[in-house]
């Protein structure tokens, strides 16, 4: 009791703050700030955070939006411990971002367990509103059949029949094989091969040799991050593409093309829910982003704009920061914003908007800092997403 009491009188005015801090709302950024995926998402992430409560206005319901942040490691037993600790010391009432399919999964039991809204931007299962599905979960810029349906879509269509997977060794790289794998097959292609690679690799060589050796007319790199760059710069060491094989990279931002440089990145084709130079909203979202960080954001760190600007929207418009009503009008409220226009929520948690298919730029055709990508398609959301009933999500009848 004393040492309590010791602490309590060391952290001296914040005692006066602890009212209103219960009252107000605070939101928890989780992910990987230090490995495979820090640039992905990482503090990026964290800073487009803090834009969307900043273009709220920094307060709710009358009182200031608090925002705390951490670095899970790819970990999910630290995720989930961290995440434990915010909910119940902290007083942290939504977590987002989320990379990482293993950790986004932990927390998402969790969340159940504790009441409290989670909302996934940086993790890409589809299981996340699938089997895995929970009242409070949601799931924001794509998912692995969004990916799947896109990319690995586009290119059996174009003759792209035989494919070969590199796929990272945990529930992503596993969802984003199975949903690619299966619209392959069913567009009448076929699946030769797959193996399954540590996450945080830095030796390629036997897997490329294997998919080199496969003869697939499509090496799938079921992986993301760092893992996905190194993949790609190893592939042309061995000059696979230069021999007639194709690289789909299933997961590849504008993060991982800018690290890449347009030399070794162009003719990636590739799908993703955002890109900062394709219309005039989400120019002005990027141009803003770059003001503060000196690069473009991708979908992860567009996504948690977009997922923290409506989880604030849903808290006003509910007049409480009660998890059951602040999760109903998440999945009333029409998603419009700088990311995404015409959203919608599904009963699963799944946030359906429009992705689109690029390619990425020839050197030669880029034309300024950041110019990189190509539109080859629209991939319309209600096609990119199934429907709730269709998710396997055991809370839709």
């Amino acid at each position: 009791m004393k040492s309590g009491l010791l602490a309590a009188v060391a952290v001296g005015g914040l005692l006066l703050a602890a009212p209103a801090l219960a009252q107000g709302v605070k939101i928890g950024i989780l992910n990987d700030q230090s490995g495979v995926y820090a640039d992905y998402g990482g503090k990026w992430s964290f800073e487009a955070a803090k834009m969307a409560i900043e273009d709220f206005g920094g307060e709710v319901l009358g009182h200031k939006i608090e925002i705390v942040s951490a670095d899970h490691q790819n970990k999910p037993d630290l995720g989930a411990a961290i995440a434990r600790r915010w909910y119940d010391v902290e007083g942290v009432d939504m977590i987002t971002e989320l990379t990482t399919s293993s950790v986004a999964l932990a927390i998402h039991e969790l969340s159940k367990e504790k009441k409290k809204i989670d909302i996934v931007v940086g993790a890409a299962t589809s299981r996340l509103t699938g089997d895995a599905c929970q009242p409070y979960g949601f799931h924001w810029a794509y998912d692995t059949h969004a990916l799947a349906f896109g990319t690995g879509g586009s290119l059996v269509e174009a003759g792209g029949d035989t494919w070969f997977f590199m796929t990272a060794d945990y529930a992503f790289g596993y969802a984003l094989e199975k949903d690619t794998g299966d619209f392959v097959k069913a567009k009448g292609g076929k699946v030769l091969g797959a193996v399954r690679i540590p996450l945080n690799s830095s030796d390629f060589s036997s897997f490329l040799l294997q998919a080199q050796s496969s003869k697939a007319k499509i090496i799938g790199l079921a992986n993301a991050g760092l893992d996905t760059t190194n993949s790609i710069k190893q592939a042309a060491e061995f000059g696979i593409v230069k021999s007639g094989q194709k690289l789909a990279g299933l997961l590849l931002t504008l993060a991982e093309v800018h690290g890449l440089g347009l030399e070794a990145a162009q003719g990636l084709v590739l799908t993703e829910g955002y890109y900062w130079d394709r219309d005039a909203k989400s120019r002005n979202l990027a141009e803003r982003f770059f003001k503060r960080t000196g690069r473009m954001p991708n979908m992860i760190q567009a996504g948690t704009y977009s997922a923290t600007l409506q989880y604030l929207k849903a808290v006003k418009a509910a007049g409480t920061k009660d998890t059951e009503a602040v999760a109903k009008k998440l999945k009333e409220l029409p998603v419009d914003d700088d990311f995404a226009q015409g959203g919608k929520v599904l009963e699963n948690g799944r946030m359906v908007h429009d992705l689109y298919l690029f390619e990425v730029k020839k050197p030669s055709e880029s034309k300024k800092p950041w110019d990189y990508y190509k539109q080859l398609a629209v991939v319309p959301g209600d096609k990119a997403f199934p429907a709730a009933k269709d998710s396997g999500c055991p809370l839709v009848k």
